[in-house]
């Protein structure tokens, strides 16, 4: 089965892309049992993994590292599977790296050049900022997929790409959005770090549109998900407590899809009706937001313009036909059933 992806391993053994990954590189960190069940479907399937060009001699890889973090957010799955592709058509290795919440994808990706005969690097989500003297060091092209920001405040835009939405613009469109549908006491799902980050900037749109039409900023509606992980159960964990805490509030905004999936079981379990009681949106706009009950009212990003142009910008600079560029893709509001007026 020569299409095989290593999103399509994933889907059939029931685990996340980093699972596959850590198993096919042997890593400590993974159950045997699931790597059991994962590299006897690698075998069964004949699925050859990209980044098993590590066995390569260095002078003769050609290797794209793709550095993703936030993986267990299922959004980049299809970012990946693209990424993937357009690798292999190329004839191109390519060496997926998860990294973890607490490293600097920077710091991970200069280790990672000294171990393999890189062309050139992509890194999906994590901060939008990173010191210029570390940028630099990076010998190959880089592109920030996703990340559409100045990555750093003292470094030339000529010396890396980005290809992403407007976050900041597109999150305060969609609290502009539950502002027209009459709601003031708009809650927020959001991070709480300060690190420049997708999520600060998102978070930063829903306070401008607050300010922008003249609505108070109240603090005990900003709440933040545990340990900066985009998971359901950290949207659960997090809409509950809001829910527990007794602050009143007409809507809630999570910055990610997989978030607000989590806080409408949460609302179902605490028997808050959606969009009765409670009017909910997201951002993303993944398959599972269309799917839900009642379907998500999300910002969708078009991920794959964004993951064909983040690979078309790539291989046109390592092969001399383009210099670096920062390309902005419009989201689009998605009504779904989960908002309604007040």
């Amino acid at each position: 089965m020569a299409e095989i992806t290593i999103v399509e391993i994933a889907k059939r053994c029931g685990v996340g892309v980093s699972t596959v990954s850590r198993a096919i590189n042997n890593h400590s960190d993974i159950n045997p049992e699931t790597k059991k069940k994962i590299m006897a479907v690698i075998k069964e399937t004949g699925y050859i993994p990209n980044n098993s060009a590590r066995n390569l001699k260095r002078t003769d890889a050609k290797c794209i590292a793709v550095l993703v973090k936030g993986i267990t957010n299922p959004f980049f799955s299809p970012m990946i599977e693209v990424v993937e592709h357009e690798t292999e058509k190329r004839g191109y290795a390519l060496v997926l790296r998860h990294v973890e919440a607490y490293e600097d994808e920077v710091d991970v990706a200069l280790e990672l050049e000294k171990e393999k005969r890189l062309r050139g690097i992509i890194f999906m989500g994590g901060s939008t900022k990173h010191a210029s003297d570390k940028v630099k060091q990076l010998n190959v092209p880089v592109v920030f997929a996703t990340i559409g920001s100045d990555i750093s405040d003292d470094l030339n835009r000529n010396a890396y790409s980005t290809v992403s939405v407007d976050d900041a613009f597109e999150s305060k469109k969609i609290t502009e959005y539950l502002i027209s549908l009459g709601h003031k006491k708009i809650a927020i799902m959001a991070e709480g770090s300060d690190t420049p980050s997708i999520v600060r900037l998102r978070l930063e749109g829903y306070l401008e549109a607050l300010k922008d039409n003249n609505i108070e900023v109240n603090n005990n509606l900003i709440r933040y998900v545990d340990k900066r992980i985009y998971t359901m159960q950290n949207g659960y964990d997090t809409a509950k407590a809001l829910i527990d805490s007794g602050e009143e509030f007409t809507a809630l905004y999570c910055v990610s899809d997989v978030l607000a999936i989590g806080a409408l079981r949460a609302f179902a379990d605490a028997g808050v009706r959606v969009p009765e009681d409670v009017s909910l949106a997201g951002f993303d706009g993944q398959e599972l937001a269309a799917y839900c009950v009642p379907r998500l009212t999300t910002i969708r990003q078009p991920m794959g313009d964004i993951s064909k142009e983040t690979m078309k910008l790539l291989f046109d600079i390592i092969d001399g036909e383009s210099r670096h560029k920062h390309i902005v893709f419009p989201g689009e509001l998605i009504e779904g059933e989960s908002t309604r007026k007040i």
